[in-house]
């Protein structure tokens, strides 16, 4: 008698998770940043140790239209499917979900024959997400348990203006089921969403509408306090806005959202890219006060001072190269929070088993505006610096790419920036050090973005069993 069984890479806690056997592929977002007409695409990575191509390209899948810019993608299913109200338990982690965030197009992608040679079955295009869901600019996705979550920093209207929301697609389908918000209350700016499936809690965090971030940090908007802020609580089930906390004028660029794996636990940590009277970036943690959410700033890091002469036009003035955290990742254990400061060049790993009192372990320096920080394996000076971070399953293996947004990386890297995607190897004890094999140089009109690994990472799944 034939029986239905779970996906084999959804697992019931993140402790299961963490025993995955390891993965073997990386997909990999490219830009493309030639001045000819070609389109992105989406890289796959051999990952495996003992593969005899190890650390290189082994396929691309070309995006069939141009000028797209691919930006932050992920599964259609995962470990959420496993909750016991969830109505699509027997789904697949099969497709990966490729928005772009220039021209809103939104790729569907079937890993399944070939997971080395991934093949596009649909294109939802802009027009029927605009009709659908009054939003554009998709920007980060995530699987739940009844759908795919995405994030949007545009309305459907085409103007470059807000406000963003999140909107659903159907995960088995894939069409686009409309809004997501039944009351917004205050917010305006979009950014990231994330969960706490065990609190019922929906969180959203804030960057700015198209017309904010296209064409490159404004500097008049960071300056006058423009760019998103504050931090958004929802009910998850009944899809309404309960509290807003506001950092602060000075903290600009409330990014990243790192919710605790471990469905019992209510706090989470969030990067607030630089603050406007020290340069310095900072870490928060949100957790619970009453029968409130509050957050607190609990990591600060600081701008270093450097000669204008190396810094780009938009730091002359500054006289110091800031941190600029642009991204972060929380181990499945919940005990390492990783912390890429694409300015500086430097991966700082934490231990937040006290998420009130992190302990930095561990740094290794790559790239940055001033350091470029040289890789083993590498010729000569890198730039760019680690932005996009992503932790295996077992929490061992750390990759990472040096791009962050076009537009933005010619004004912090105006030479252009050579891309590239290393590994790092975690220690039990709380050390990184570099893998000397692993270091893919992107052909030059590439730039790699966001990474998902083979079977799950750090990032991709949420949990209903601790």
């Amino acid at each position: 008698m034939a029986t239905w069984t779970p996906d084999p890479s959804f697992y019931p806690s993140p402790r299961m998770a963490m025993q995955a056997p390891p993965e073997r592929l990386a997909y990999v977002a490219m830009l493309n940043t030639d001045n000819t007409a070609r389109p992105d695409a989406l890289g796959v990575v051999d990952v495996d140790p003992g593969s005899s191509g190890y650390g290189r390209i082994i396929s691309r899948l070309d995006m069939p239209n141009v000028g797209d810019e691919l930006h932050h993608f992920g599964w259609n299913a995962c470990s959420s499917a496993l909750c016991p109200y969830a109505p699509h338990p027997h789904v697949e982690r099969r497709y990966l979900i490729v928005p772009g965030l220039r021209s809103s197009r939104i790729h569907i992608v079937d890993t399944k024959a070939d997971p080395a040679h991934p093949k596009i079955v649909k294109v939802i295009e802009p027009e029927q997400l605009a009709t659908r869901a009054n939003y554009s600019r998709p920007h980060t996705l995530h699987c739940g348990p009844e759908g795919i979550y995405v994030s949007a920093l545009g309305n459907g209207g085409g103007n470059g203006g807000g406000p963003g929301g999140v909107f659903l697609i159907d995960h088995e389908t894939f069409d686009v089921l409309g809004q997501w918000e039944i009351d917004r209350g205050p917010q305006f700016l979009s950014y990231d969403v994330w969960w706490h499936l065990g609190q019922d809690t929906m969180i959203t965090s804030e960057w700015g509408t198209p017309d904010m971030i296209e064409d490159g940090l404004n500097p008049e908007l960071l300056l006058g306090a423009k760019y998103g802020r504050r931090v958004h609580f929802w009910d998850l089930h009944r899809r309404r806005h309960r509290q807003t906390i506001d950092l602060g004028p000075e903290y600009q660029l409330a990014l990243e959202l790192r919710p605790a794996h471990d469905p019992t636990k209510a706090h989470g940590f969030m990067n607030a890219v630089v603050n406007l009277k020290d340069l310095s970036s900072s870490i928060w943690l949100w957790h619970r006060d009453g029968g409130q959410w509050a957050m607190r700033k609990v990591i600060d890091i600081p701008a270093e001072p450097a000669d204008p002469d190396q810094l780009p036009p938009i730091l002359k003035g500054f006289k110091a190269v800031p941190p600029l955290v642009t991204d972060i990742d929380l181990s499945l254990d919940d005990r390492w929070l990783y912390v890429s400061c694409w300015g500086t060049g430097e991966m700082q790993r934490y231990d937040v088993s006290d998420p009130f009192r992190p302990k930095l372990t561990g740094s290794v320096r790559l790239g940055g505006i001033v350091g470029r920080s040289r890789h083993p394996s590498a010729e000569g000076d890198l730039n760019g610096g680690p932005q996009m971070v992503e932790v295996s399953r077992d929490g061992k293996r750390v990759y990472f790419t040096n791009s962050l947004y076009r537009s933005w990386d010619e004004q912090f890297y105006p030479e252009g920036i050579k891309s590239w995607m290393v590994k790092l190897d975690a220690s039990p004890e709380g050390d990184l050090s570099i893998d000397e094999r692993f270091f893919l140089r992107f052909d030059d009109g590439f730039r790699g973005h966001q990474i998902r690994l083979e079977g799950g990472d750090a990032s991709s799944d949420s949990y209903c069993y601790p």
